[in-house]
């Protein structure tokens, strides 16, 4: 087993059990370390050894990582609140997904989890009105660009990404989970409807549908990139909320294979308790793992061709050929049109 593998493999062994952290030197400790910052689970990990024996300079970084997901939740929550605020006018709810949905109903998946945009769903028929209503409140548009706005617009299951002009904050506004164009066609009248309110406006998916929104976003529209923190928010999801009736749920969304492939990587990594029929791995699912592990004591990505072949697969997926074909063509002639800086 190389450096790579053993780097992510203690740390997913850690995160798994803390009690592993007893056995390591202070190199490789610096390596899941550095692991976990890559894989932006450096949060997790520090509450996942939070009192436990560490040598000095590793708990130095755990603190920092801990004072920082304080930040990081404290953040979210009112980034949350004024988007809620914004869109009050419309008389649905504010779906929170991902992260932000995590923290803000005190889920333990949202123990020290990192979150970068705040992610929101809404029935597609009032996105015209949050749309106006965001531009209102200060958010603009992130990808001015004609073509970028048209391909979000006809292709994708979100608006174009938008930023707030004070706060520098990103928001991304779905109306699905999966692009229109992917063979999966999850149920987003059903999602919505079954959201779970927070108050204060704000919802989130229902306890399954966040598990198959978790397991759709890691197999079924992406590269595997932040493959381990996706599949540690499943298994969080998991332990605290268990999975009865997830199978019937995905079946309905259409995504009953990425659902059996996240539980099966679950259990496999990192002991998630599930059924027997998710309890062993499938050829393929060691691929997927392999591209799960792929990172070197230093941070860097290894296996370069799994992982371009993950890049290309989380493209076809998403479209079909034809169509990426063309979207592929007008962005590089785009890039070659464009003039050099400098």
């Amino acid at each position: 087993m190389g450096r790579a593998v053993t780097a992510s493999a203690r740390l997913v062994a850690m995160l798994r059990d803390p009690a592993n952290a007893h056995a390591l030197g202070l190199s490789e400790w610096m390596d899941v370390v550095t692991v976990a910052r890559a894989e932006l689970l450096l949060g997790t990990l520090a509450h996942r050894l939070d009192g436990l024996t560490v040598p000095a300079e590793v708990r130095a970084v755990l603190d920092d990582a801990r004072a920082e997901a304080s930040e990081v939740r404290r953040t979210a929550l009112w980034e949350a609140n004024r988007v809620a605020h914004a869109l009050a006018g419309l008389g649905v709810p504010v779906i929170l997904l991902k992260g932000t949905a995590f923290v803000a109903a005190g889920l333990a998946a949202g123990q020290g989890r990192s979150i970068g945009d705040c992610d929101i769903l809404l029935p597609k028929a009032v996105l015209p009105a949050a749309e106006a209503a965001l531009a209102e409140a200060g958010w603009e548009w992130v990808k001015p660009d004609a073509y970028d706005d048209l391909y979000y617009r006809r292709w994708m299951h979100e608006l174009p990404p938008l930023i707030h002009r004070d706060r520098d904050r990103m928001l991304d506004v779905h109306h699905t989970i999966l692009p229109p164009t992917a063979r999966p066609t999850p149920d987003a009248t059903a999602l919505i409807a079954d959201a779970v309110p927070l108050g204060g406006g704000l919802a989130m998916l229902s306890h399954n549908d966040m598990l198959i929104h978790a397991a759709a976003h890691l197999f079924a529209d992406g590269d595997l990139s932040g493959g381990l923190r996706n599949l540690w928010d499943i298994h969080a999801l998991v332990v605290e909320g268990g999975a009865d009736g997830l199978s019937e749920r995905a079946a309905q969304h259409g995504l009953g294979f990425a659902v059996d492939r996240a539980m099966r990587l679950s259990h496999a990594l990192y002991a998630t308790p599930v059924a027997p029929r998710w309890q062993r791995l499938t050829i393929p699912d060691r691929i997927f793992r392999r591209r799960m592990l792929a990172r070197d004591g230093w941070g860097r990505g290894r296996h370069p061709l799994t992982r371009l072949t993950f890049y290309v697969r989380s493209h076809m997926i998403r479209m079909p050929l034809p169509l990426l074909l063309r979207h592929l063509w007008i962005k590089w002639r785009k890039g070659r049109a464009a003039p050099a800086s400098g």
